[in-house]
């Protein structure tokens, strides 16, 4: 094997291990892995060279990193929604989750939100059942965002791929 294949199959390797780091961050609300994932392809094209293929293919990563990037804020607030919440509270617990996430990371975000939530659903309704109930709604819908998430996260490696393998 030549030094040049070499250098470029490492240089492959880093690339899918950002994006598998990327990928796993998705679990850890903090680390925004669709953005590293897509990071690492726009890295991936500016060293190798975006061929026409390879702008269809980053474009493609493109969408499903800013689809994915906002898709689990209306999942969470509309599970919160189904259970009767209405849209000013699940605001309110949304922008408690974004400051949760900057002052208690990894997991302070979730666990703002949900609180947030519960505490303005209490006070709204002064039932703790429905209050709680509102708040598993959100919950819930939280899993469902990560398990979406993941599931365009593995899309965009296997894009990637399928972009550098053949292209």
């Amino acid at each position: 094997m030549e030094f040049t294949e070499l250098l470029r199959y490492s240089f492959y390797a880093i690339i899918l291990s950002v994006m598998l780091f990327g990928l796993l961050g998705l679990i850890i609300p903090i680390l925004p892995g669709l953005v590293i994932i897509w990071v690492a392809a726009l890295v991936f094209g500016i060293v190798e060279g975006f061929s026409s293929a390879g702008w269809v293919f980053f474009a493609a990563m493109t969408v499903l990193m800013l689809v994915g990037s906002v898709i689990d804020n209306f999942i969470m607030g509309a599970s919160a929604r189904q259970k009767g919440a209405p849209w000013t509270t699940i605001l309110v617990a949304l922008v408690l989750g974004i400051v949760g996430s900057v002052l208690l990371p990894p997991f302070g975000g979730v666990i703002a939100a949900l609180l947030g939530l519960f505490g303005l659903e209490y006070y709204r309704q002064r039932d703790w059942r429905k209050a709680l109930d509102t708040t598993t709604g959100m919950a819930v819908g939280c899993g469902g965002a990560v398990l979406i998430r993941a599931g365009m996260g593995v899309i965009m490696i296997i894009l990637w791929l399928i972009w550098a393998l053949r292209f």
